[in-house]
């Protein structure tokens, strides 16, 4: 899905944006996440949004690290997203698409009049995410489609390999990192991860840690 907007690099993306704190939530660049939306509070985000940059910052609650539970501490990073696709439910609800732009640091949060959270972010640490599909011939493709296939046989989940096949090592790790049943922690991780390499090492190590614990998916589809 593309965008109508070039972001090309940090200095095309505001330093404040709205912030959506969302446990197992992952968001990587040129990845597409649907959202329903329904919270009085990220309606109106999402109204603001669409009224300016249509910029919104995915970013995972750190639960285990303070905060109260309705204003839980927030990881330091998270990604940016654009809302490329938006819709009324008729019942009060929102579904939107976001598209990652790229991956921020969160350098402080705003005290504000809005119901949503804010945060001051710099995207400076994380200039290689402007560019399409970098570093994907050091990506361990085969290493990356045999964890696949290990958790397939392991569990219950329904692949499209003709998908897999076609689809550039970037939007293939990405998009099995994005929709992986992995915790929160796992998730950050994943994140965090240094550049598409990392990740998708990363990827195939808690792949084997999952099915060494047993663990896997099921009745999911993976396409």
């Amino acid at each position: 899905m593309g965008m109508n907007t070039a972001y090309r690099g940090p200095e095309d993306c505001p330093s404040v944006i709205p912030v959506f704190p969302l446990p197992g939530a992952l968001l990587l660049p040129r990845g597409q996440m649907p959202l329903n939306i329904f919270e009085p509070r990220y309606l109106a985000m999402v109204d603001d949004a669409l009224k300016g940059d249509r910029m919104i910052g995915m970013v995972q609650p750190d639960l285990e690290s303070g905060g109260s539970t309705t204003v839980p501490r927030l990881f330091r990073v998270g990604c940016a997203g654009r809302i490329t696709q938006f819709a009324e439910t008729g019942d009060g609800r929102y579904l939107i698409t976001l598209v990652g732009v790229a991956r921020f640091r969160v350098e402080e949060e705003l005290s504000t009049t809005t119901p949503y959270r804010q945060c001051r972010v710099s995207f400076a640490d994380y200039v290689s995410d402007f560019t399409a599909r970098a570093g994907e011939d050091e990506v361990d493709r085969a290493g990356v489609v045999k964890a696949l296939r290990d958790f397939v046989q392991a569990a219950d989940v329904r692949v499209d390999w003709q998908g897999i096949e076609d689809a550039p090592n970037e939007a293939l790790v990405n998009a099995l990192c994005m929709m992986s049943p992995f915790g929160v922690r796992e998730k950050q991780a994943l994140l965090e991860a240094e550049d598409l390499r990392i990740r998708a090492e990363v990827l195939i190590a808690l792949t084997e840690i999952e099915l060494a614990r047993g663990g896997g998916g099921s009745d999911n589809t993976l396409q």
